[in-house]
């Protein structure tokens, strides 16, 4: 491998589900191949994704991404791609085998993060997640305007 090479591995984010830091206790992180027809990766590359109600599951030691919208290509012809249809992802054996296990644990399942280029390459961020109650939620939440009125408040006597 040439230097030239190994230099083009920058990120491109496309879309983020910033609801899921909300709903789960995220535990788990995992990078995975994302497999995609070639009027998904042009729609993919202007930013046309959304992941909120999206989920991953394992089937027959695969692991595919339901409940994704990926918007058909406005350019494309007939053979464009279904904007929900099922998507593969590529993951490594032993960590397939890793998620076998805990998403049979009850109250675990993964959810995509992020769906972003790494050097030329469609991948998505997975989380191995539990749900959050309703009371963590609340809980979230005032601890992070207690945060913000506390950063305020410092920041007001700084400029005092």
């Amino acid at each position: 491998m040439t230097a030239e090479a190994g230099k083009d591995k920058r990120i491109v984010h496309v879309a983020e589900n910033r609801k899921a830091r909300h709903d789960y206790h995220l535990e788990e992180k995992f990078e995975a191949g994302l497999v995609l027809t070639g009027t998904e990766v042009k729609s993919l590359r202007r930013g046309h994704c959304n992941l909120r109600d999206g989920y991953a599951q394992v089937n027959d030691g695969e692991v595919w991404l339901y409940n994704v919208h990926i918007s058909p290509y406005e350019a494309g012809n007939r053979f464009n791609h279904e904007p929900m249809r099922p998507r593969k992802l590529l993951l490594h054996r032993e960590e397939i085998n890793r998620l076998i296990g805990r998403t049979r644990e009850k109250g675990y399942t993964l959810v995509p993060l992020r769906v972003y280029f790494k050097g030329g390459y469609a991948k998505v961020e997975l989380a191995l997640a539990r749900g959050k109650r309703q009371y963590d939620k609340r809980r979230a939440i005032a601890e992070r305007d207690a945060r913000r009125e506390i950063d305020r408040a410092f920041k007001e006597r700084q400029q005092a």
